[in-house]
């Protein structure tokens, strides 16, 4: 039985603040339909796709900041997405604010989820590595205030038996962290997906500005080969609230090798056909675990910095 999956990677560009979820859930649908068009069967969106990029900025009414978030998803806004992939056959990934309005609290959380080619949900991510800071700093140009919006998820990684295959899911800042893809390939990942908003400008270390396409495709094709797993990354784009965002959205195979990337910083599908066999080229080879990987000398690893 193939193993192999055609898998599309749909950028999308700027989404303003007065855009409204509707408006942006066309596009994401336009894209399913080129998707299908092209034999595709799992299209990845962004991270924060229904909305502008909020946390670029300091608010300080709380309704204002929860009307960047879904209480319920699929809601009135998101049931589209659903419908068509029930109509095409084609599952997705998606990002998005994750309000969960307990009887007596309140976590907001910035999410992703994996819906299969019948509209039903099969995963949920909660995104764990937050960047930016937590306090308004108006010496930036613009701020980062993730962890002021949202919680980190206490799930931790997690995978999912679907599309054929093990499927594991990240958001954005999460493809730094060499722990992300270890977690997931300890569990059988073969392929991970994960949508992202990246800031072309970092205020704290300008310096590393024309780095950051190359940190965004190192860290990721370091991982996929580290750990034997397809990685699907997937950007909003371009400028948006005047603020420039990294595109480059790409698909990345086993081996390292980047077998996909946008050219545009607009809304564009690009695609491969995934064999996830694939991955025992390296599983079975030079990154056995089981036969090379020393855990027992790794304690250091889990214990808190200092």
């Amino acid at each position: 039985m193939s193993r192999k999956l055609m898998i599309g990677a749909a950028q999308l560009g700027p989404i303003t603040r007065s855009e409204t979820r509707d408006q942006a859930v066309a596009r994401m649908v336009a894209l399913m339909h080129q998707a299908k068009a092209r034999g595709v069967e799992l299209v990845v969106f962004p991270e924060l796709a229904l909305t502008t990029f909020f946390p670029r900025w300091y608010f300080e009414d709380q309704d204002a900041i929860d009307a960047f978030f879904e209480r319920e998803v699929p809601g009135p806004a998101t049931q589209p997405l659903f419908d068509t992939a029930r109509e095409l056959g084609i599952g997705f990934y998606l990002g998005y604010a994750e309000l969960v309005d307990a009887a007596d609290s309140k976590q907001r959380y910035n999410t992703s989820i994996l819906v299969d080619g019948a509209g039903h949900i099969v995963g949920k991510y909660r995104k764990v590595h937050l960047p930016g800071h937590s306090e308004h700093e108006p010496w930036r140009s613009f701020q980062h205030l993730e962890k002021r919006y949202f919680e980190p998820g206490q799930e931790g990684f997690e995978t999912w038996q679907a599309f054929g295959g093990t499927v594991g899911m990240a958001i954005c800042n999460d493809r730094r962290w060499p722990e992300t893809y270890r977690m997931l390939a300890l569990q059988g990942a073969e392929l991970m997906l994960l949508g992202y908003n990246t800031p072309i400008h970092y205020p704290p270390v300008p310096e590393h500005d024309h780095l950051q396409g190359f940190h965004n495709h190192l860290c990721m094709q370091a991982g996929a080969y580290q750990n034997g797993m397809w990685v699907v990354a997937v950007a909003k784009a371009g400028r948006e609230e005047g603020c420039e965002l990294l595109g480059q959205s790409c698909i990345i195979s086993p081996t390292g090798e980047i077998v996909a990337m946008a050219s545009t910083l607009g809304d564009e599908l690009i695609t491969y056909e995934c064999d996830l066999d694939r991955t025992k080229e390296i599983r079975d080879h030079i990154f056995n675990f089981s036969l090379h990987r020393r855990p027992e000398l790794y304690g250091l690893i889990a214990k808190p910095s200092r």
